[in-house]
């Protein structure tokens, strides 16, 4: 079956076909499978995978499977597939086989285009923009005309409809694989040729203008193009049904630009003549140049100005192009489809009309043969940028190019002395490094044609709920992704997904009542001693108290209240400078009060429970009150009380010393630790000593001292110390770890217990 047959069946409302759509999730295919199913004709289609797009149409009619099978073609007429289909898929290796018409997604569209007075929109970038802005021209212009976008327009309703009645039918037409030149518009758009698509086009800009040139040629009304692009003006200029639009010397023009939040005024002009002032209800100085190209078109089709103006004031945009997914106050974030260097250059200009501190960008490369041939060009487009995220290249069905990645276009910008730039290969991931640098008055871009939005949606999620942590429990210090590393004695630990750090009592207090009201894990950390997080992190909320009471001492006689932010080395510290002995011990242990308190921590025969008056509580219930020391059972590293609740301060006992029993004590306990604990980072001793032998000397006995796994190694100086030698993550410690409990099982029949607390997840969760 040709084109031309299949256009003439699409009429037919007698005799409706039956159309499969192979890759119906798509967004061009699912755009062909409105349209087909609101012409009469019985529509399914197959993808490996359903979405939003494929429910809506199944309430419309669509018959959805997954994944591709060869049997979901056995009763229909014409099979459709897109681009992105390999020759090898199930269903289409069974439609060939069996020789029905198949068509691709290109013809299929020109099929249906052929029945209508075609408006083809054409160009390397901004074709989605104006296809829309065109389409919804025309509606408010009353033409009720049909349209097909390559993405959801709010304003349109759907990226595709069909209207039985409407005289013309406004598509986007894709130049990518050279099927541009199937279409035989009434008219054309022509936004800008460029050098794209270097994988299909391989003899470069002359293969780009034959197609584009055959466009044209069977194009028989007028052409749009702009004349800003000097490609599009050397194929249009010269022919006779021809309108131009421009900054200047053009027959469509711009002048008195202003740029608002989220929108740009400016003056039309035509041939001279002022028009009048349009309000376009979205930003960016390239989309005043689109809905130039929209309007010159519209005009063609009958629209006076006053009804283009107020079309244009109404326009809201296309999904994923510049559009703002969140914006509070503090930040805004949005999503962009650009993929292409003119295109981020045209993003970021419109990103710096806004009012905002910083840009920040997480890029997704798309495809590695772009990747490759315009490399240099990317960079020098993202530099503008104050600081980038680069992920890997999401290949669209490519192979890959060894020696190109997403580090290719980090190498790129940082060529052009850009320092903020950084590579973070996997999008499920990489929200967690920009989220954790995010400030207030940052705007924030998700960019490329990839899965690089769900890293944004992401970061909305968890960013909402900070905001509103934030405001409900007055604390200001506040982040998203905190490293954990950066608060471990080991160095180690995946990021926080909320980090908290409060400076009153009644700050945490609000923390941890918010936090557990709406299922949000709670987990207090000191200076992170004797913790062991894992790679993949702490779900929910992490509370660093830190600062204000937490850290405020007071010293009377020979008693100091100290509040659990403070360490252990200053509260030795202090206790010297007054006179008051019995606190040396603390100086030897890397902790704060508050671990101090939760692992009753202790050396050289003292600990921290045979010091202590009273401590104050956060109870469960959101009170806080002070117990005695006989009021609380503290045993060798475990307090249940503080199993439940929550230490804020503690008083301690101590007694009067002279300076030089003080300074004695302290140089004692400063030698024992040098000479029997790393200096290397460690979270302290690993494993509780077994009954009738140290767990050091075991691990010594055992034959295991400097032994590795990664980076991690056990301390040639104490066998019950892992220490890290520089980056080892802490699936290091883990499995050395195992290794040590298995020697010990399996050599000496001991079951060696752990000592170190080891939390969080072995894989990202959020």
């Amino acid at each position: 079956m040709k084109i031309s047959e299949f256009s003439k069946r699409l009429l037919d409302r007698s005799q409706p076909l039956r159309i499969h759509l192979i890759g119906v999730a798509g967004s061009g295919m699912s755009g062909l499978a409105r349209l087909l199913i609101e012409m009469g004709h019985h529509v399914s289609g197959s993808d490996r995978t359903s979405s939003g797009e494929t429910e809506r149409l199944r309430e419309a009619g669509l018959k959805f499977s997954t994944p591709h099978c060869s049997s979901a073609i056995e009763d229909v007429d014409v099979v459709v597939y897109s681009s992105a289909i390999r020759l090898e898929n199930p269903a289409l290796a069974a439609a060939f086989e069996q020789r029905k018409a198949t068509f691709r997604r290109a013809e299929c569209l020109a099929a249906i285009l052929h029945t209508k007075a075609g408006v083809i929109v054409s160009g390397t970038h901004g074709k989605t923009t104006t296809s829309a802005m065109t389409a919804h021209l025309l509606r408010k212009g009353e033409r009720r005309p049909c349209h097909y976008v390559g993405a959801e327009i709010p304003v349109l309703g759907s990226n595709a409809e069909w209207n039985e009645e409407g005289e013309y039918l406004v598509a986007e037409g894709d130049e990518s694989d050279g099927t541009l030149a199937l279409y035989q518009p009434r008219h054309a758009i022509v936004l800008n040729v460029e050098e794209e698509h270097l994988d299909f086009y391989e003899r470069g800009i002359e293969q780009i203008r034959e197609v584009f040139g055959t466009l044209l040629a069977q194009t028989s009304g007028e052409v749009v193009y702009c004349k800003e692009c000097p490609e599009a003006t050397r194929l249009c200029a010269e022919r006779e049904k021809s309108v131009s639009y421009g900054w200047s010397e053009a027959d469509w023009t711009a002048s008195d630009l202003s740029e608002g939040v989220g929108s740009t005024a400016f003056t039309v002009h035509y041939k001279g003549d002022e028009l009048g002032r349009v309000e376009l209800g979205i930003p960016g100085q390239h989309n005043v140049l689109n809905a130039l190209g929209a309007m010159a078109l519209a005009k063609l089709c009958g629209l006076d100005f006053q009804k283009m103006a107020r079309a244009l004031s109404s326009f809201a945009g296309a999904k994923r192009r510049f559009e703002t997914k969140y914006l509070t106050s503090g930040y805004r974030i949005v999503d962009d489809y650009g993929h292409h260097p003119t295109e981020i250059v045209a993003t970021l200009q419109t990103a710096r009309s806004f009012s905002s501190q910083r840009v920040v960008v997480l890029f997704q490369p798309h495809r590695y043969s772009r990747t490759q041939r315009l490399a240099a060009e990317f960079g020098e487009a993202l530099k503008e940028a104050d600081e980038v995220f680069v992920t890997d290249v999401y290949a669209a069905s490519e192979d890959p190019i060894k020696g190109v990645s997403g580090n290719t276009i980090v190498e790129a910008i940082k060529a052009h002395g850009h320092k903020k730039v950084h590579f973070v290969p996997s999008v499920s991931t990489a929200h967690h490094a920009v989220g954790n640098v995010l400030r207030e008055g940052d705007l924030f871009i998700t960019l490329g044609a990839g899965n690089v939005h769900e890293a944004g949606n992401k970061l909305i999620r968890d960013l909402k709920e900070l905001e509103q942590l934030k405001l409900e429990t007055g604390v200001q210090n506040l982040r998203l992704y905190e490293p954990m590393a950066k608060h471990t004695t080991a160095r180690v630990g995946g990021p926080a997904q909320f980090w908290i750090e409060p400076e009153t009592f009644d700050g945490f207090a609000k923390a941890v009542f918010y936090c557990k009201a709406h299922g949000i894990p709670v987990r207090v950390v000191g200076r992170g001693s004797n913790l062991l997080i894992r790679d993949g992190g702490l779900r929910g909320a992490v509370i660093h108290p830190k600062g204000g009471e937490f850290s405020a001492i007071v010293v009377e006689g020979e008693t100091i209240t100290a509040g659990v932010g403070v360490r252990f080395k200053k509260l030795a510290s202090v206790a010297r400078e007054h006179g008051i002995g019995g606190f040396e011990w603390m100086e030897g242990i890397p902790g704060n009060v508050g671990g101090g308190l939760r692992m009753n921590a202790g050396a050289m025969g003292v600990e921290t429970f045979d010091q202590v008056i009273n401590v104050t509580f956060l109870e469960e219930n959101g009170s806080f009150i002070e117990r005695s020391r006989s009021e609380i059972k503290a045993e060798y590293r475990n307090v249940a009380e503080l199993r439940r609740n929550y230490a804020l301060s503690a008083k301690f006992q101590g007694k009067a010393a002279s300076a030089e029993e003080i300074q004695a004590q302290l140089d004692a306990s400063r030698h024992h630790r040098n000479t029997t604990q790393p200096k290397a980072a460690s979270y302290g001793c690993s494993f509780k000593n077994p009954e009738g032998i140290g767990a050091g000397r075991l691990i010594d006995e055992l034959g295991l001292k400097e032994s590795t796994v990664g980076k991690a190694e056990v301390s040639p100086e104490h066998g019950n110390f892992l220490v890290n030698r520089g980056q080892a993550k802490a699936a290091d410690f883990l499995a050395l770890i195992e290794q040590i409990k298995t020697a010990a099982q399996t050599s000496r029949g001991i079951e060696l217990e752990t000592e170190v607390q080891i939390l969080g997840e072995d894989d990202f969760v959020f």
